[in-house]
């Protein structure tokens, strides 16, 4: 869609002298809301998502990109929403995730590596009358359809 792909310049352009801050995704949604999710390497400021922003509505407004009313939302990607990017999984080593692979099956554990082909997590075994075991267990990127950062209220 060419609204995504010049938005998509828009924020690169607006965030291109701040390197710790990176552009996940842009969506325009059938009801014309246009979200833009940014996120950094140690997370991104409200600030940063006002001036982000800003830039893309002046420009889309000078440009007459979107004709119709629509809705823009700038944010970092809520709790809930899957890692996209190999980034994301470097900023999250440490925490525990969700990994759903193409057959099917999901494996969770903590985060502990992440490199350019795969991530490394460790997971808990239980074994019938055997003690917990930690396991860690390395899986390719292509192995991977989604996956989510676990959020724990202990």
């Amino acid at each position: 869609m060419q609204v995504e792909k010049r938005v998509t310049e828009l924020v690169e352009e607006k965030i291109s002298d701040r390197p710790e801050l990176f552009l996940v995704e842009v969506r325009m949604l059938p009801n014309n809301k246009l979200i833009i999710h940014v996120d950094g390497d140690e997370g991104i400021s409200i600030q940063d998502c006002a001036a982000i922003s800003r830039h893309v509505g002046f420009h889309l407004e000078e440009e007459n990109t979107i004709e119709k009313a629509y809705n823009l939302e700038v944010s970092s990607p809520g709790v809930g929403e899957p890692l996209r990017l190999k980034r994301q999984y470097v900023k999250n080593i440490g925490r525990e995730l969700s990994v759903k692979l193409t057959g099917g099956e999901v494996k969770e554990g903590k985060l502990l590596n992440a490199d350019e082909n795969s991530i490394t997590i460790e997971a808990k075994v239980k074994e019938k009358g055997k003690k917990v075991q930690l396991v860690e267990t390395s899986i390719d990127f292509n192995d991977i359809t989604e996956t989510k950062v676990l959020i724990s209220f202990k």
